[in-house]
């Protein structure tokens, strides 16, 4: 017989709030019955154009080369990723699993027990788990009423046991990008690492990277998931200073990026067409769903809009959506965020019609 030991597992783990994704096609298909070729996934940020044919060719040409281990620093993906973003190898990171993978690494680096993390809410919940488990403590600052951040109320936070503030721009899950200045007014004042999240930042009129030549304590976090589509290969990067890329290299986990994951990375790199389609497709779709949605929509430059369906409640709502195959993401998970709000990826052109009609048919039975 075998006996549970929860004596043998860190307090700290007890104290971590579940993880809580998006529905999967599979739970829908499970929940109601329904075809799942006839079910559409808005809630988890998807790109609807799938991969770049580049990044799936690399995938197929690699298969066969599955037994053998890649590259311990990810270096053919980090000098793909210079071009990309114009910064030194030496500046760049690879992750993986995503880039939950590199805030695992970046909290195992600097988070001893008792050490402090500041977390602007609602946001996204993932920052919370790597910090507890390394024995640190989260710190909540709630953003304002329009989502944005408040750099003084965030400094006031800060104590002597800070040792990383997470910031997301844009943010998820309302879409607002951080200011430049307020990053800036946060760098100077704080000794703490700076980590902005910039997940989707290809969605967006611009960028923080570029502060990272100008402040030794910002790292920037990206990922694969979105604009490029290989969420399913879980492939993150991070930008950071040299100085903190060579001790992050060095408690790093080896070969925490796959092959495949590797392949397709530089291979999707290289298709600018199909990143520039996908672009397009989010900023087009994002606009009209703001403007036909007949709830309240926020302004996002992210490739998902947030809708606010008060009165009504947004379990409700997404469970409404759910048994006519529409899969959306309640925000009631998110620290903060309330019970209205419903988070919606921008699907195609198709996709955002039969949304807003639901979201129509929901606000006529009210």
């Amino acid at each position: 017989m075998f006996l549970s030991r929860p004596e043998l597992i860190k307090k700290e783990i007890f104290d971590i709030a579940e993880y809580v994704p998006g529905k999967s096609i599979e739970e829908i298909v499970s929940a109601y019955g329904l075809e799942p070729t006839s079910i559409i996934k808005l809630g988890s940020n998807e790109n609807p154009l799938g991969p770049s044919p580049k990044a799936i060719q690399a995938l197929v040409n690699v298969a066969s080369y599955a037994n053998i281990y890649p590259s311990a620093d990810a270096i053919e993906l980090r000098e793909a990723l210079s071009k990309y973003t114009g910064f030194p190898v030496s500046n760049l990171i690879a992750s993986g699993p995503g880039m939950d993978g590199l805030l695992d690494g970046v909290c195992r680096l600097v988070i001893e027990r008792g050490d402090e993390v500041i977390i602007p809410t609602p946001t996204f919940a993932y920052y919370e788990l790597p910090a507890r488990a390394c024995g640190g403590k989260p710190v909540f600052v709630r953003r304002k009423q329009d989502f944005s951040i408040d750099p003084e109320k965030i400094l006031e936070a800060a104590s002597g046991r800070t040792k990383i503030i997470f910031l997301c721009s844009p943010n998820n899950p309302s879409g607002n990008l951080l200011p430049e200045n307020d990053l800036r007014k946060i760098l100077e004042t704080t000794r703490a690492l700076v980590f902005v999240d910039e997940a989707y930042v290809e969605f967006a009129d611009r960028n923080l990277a570029g502060l990272v030549r100008e402040y030794d304590n910002l790292v920037v976090g990206r990922t694969f998931s979105k604009v490029f589509g290989l969420a399913g290969l879980r492939l993150g990067y991070g930008i950071m200073p040299e100085w903190l890329a060579k001790e992050y290299i060095r408690a790093a986990t080896p070969f925490s990026v796959s092959l495949p994951a590797l392949k397709a990375g530089v291979a999707a790199l290289s298709d600018t067409e199909h990143r520039k389609k996908s672009i397009d497709l989010a900023r087009k779709g994002r606009e009209y769903l703001k403007e036909k949605i007949p709830f309240k929509v926020y302004p996002s430059q992210a490739n998902f809009v947030l809708v606010d369906v008060a009165p009504l409640k947004a379990k409700a709502v997404t469970q409404n959506l759910m048994k006519k195959g529409i899969i959306v993401r309640s925000c009631d998970s998110f620290r903060d965020a309330g019970d209205s709000f419903i988070r919606v990826t921008v699907g195609t052109p198709e996709q955002n019609e039969i949304i807003v009609r639901a979201f129509e048919a929901v606000k006529n039975e009210v």
